[in-house]
């Protein structure tokens, strides 16, 4: 079992993270809302790099798992921040990377801001612009207010234990929208979303379809699967995914 290391970011954050192998393409994996480091897709993954030799990195965002700062303290832009400052300092050369909810956002942004290191992507219900067209769109007048007013509101969560959602959250969710303009990914592009999943409805992946622009881009909609995503099958597809977004990117 590798040990948990550490790296400070250049915003002062203290990120805890995994690193291992050494042949490239890199595999980043980025992990869903208050999910951690730990999970089991995650680990999972890194498994399956190991046995391959593959290089792989997964890491907490700050506020989440064994990383400094709150969760309640955070948002989208933060874990934007981390994520770059992550693999900047922590691994080299062309990266694929591996987005579940949340951190399927958070694969895109990075896709934005760094195009020229990613070599493809993969995405488990990915669940971009989520504060605004998911919290910000469900939240009744009440709730609006409540945000305003105290500056957060508290949801009841299916996968975890409730959650503050923040205004500081919903207004730098804003500046992060990604379904509002336009969505380049010129490299191999898996989107993997189950049908019976209830945080992120299937209707978020159709549209992400819909929205991206790139020669080889697909979506996989599989049948009875929830937001967990991570029995034995789902677990292997993801395998599957990556795997042939790696060799589409050798042969281009």
């Amino acid at each position: 079992m590798s040990v948990t290391q550490f790296y400070d970011t250049p915003q002062g954050r203290r990120i805890a993270y995994h690193k291992s192998g050494s042949a490239g393409p890199t595999i980043v994996f980025l992990g869903g809302l208050k999910s951690d480091m730990e999970g089991t897709k995650a680990v999972h993954l890194e498994a399956w790099a190991k046995a391959r030799g593959q290089a792989f990195l997964r890491f907490d965002y700050s506020g989440h798992g064994e990383s400094s700062g709150r969760f309640e303290e955070g948002c989208i832009g933060d874990w934007h921040e981390d994520t770059l400052a992550a693999v900047a300092a922590l691994t080299q050369g062309p990266l694929v990377v591996v987005g579940s909810s949340m951190g399927g956002w958070q694969a895109l942004l990075l896709a934005k801001a760094i195009p020229e290191r990613i070599a493809g992507m993969v995405t488990i219900a990915a669940a971009p612009d989520f504060t605004e067209d998911s919290y910000w769109a469900g939240f009744s007048e009440a709730q609006k207010a409540a945000l305003e007013q105290d500056g957060q509101v508290e949801l009841p969560s299916d996968y975890m234990d409730p959650y503050i959602v923040t205004k500081r959250m919903i207004e730098d969710g804003r500046k992060r929208l990604l379904l509002r303009e336009a969505l380049t990914l010129p490299f191999p592009t898996r989107f993997l979303q189950g049908t019976a999943d209830e945080a992120v409805r299937s209707e978020v992946a159709y549209r992400l379809l819909d929205h991206a622009e790139g020669a080889d881009i697909q979506l996989l909609m599989v049948k009875n699967k929830d937001h967990r995503f991570s029995d034995e099958d789902c677990l292997a597809l993801i395998e599957q995914k990556v795997e042939e977004v790696i060799s589409a990117s050798v042969i281009e």
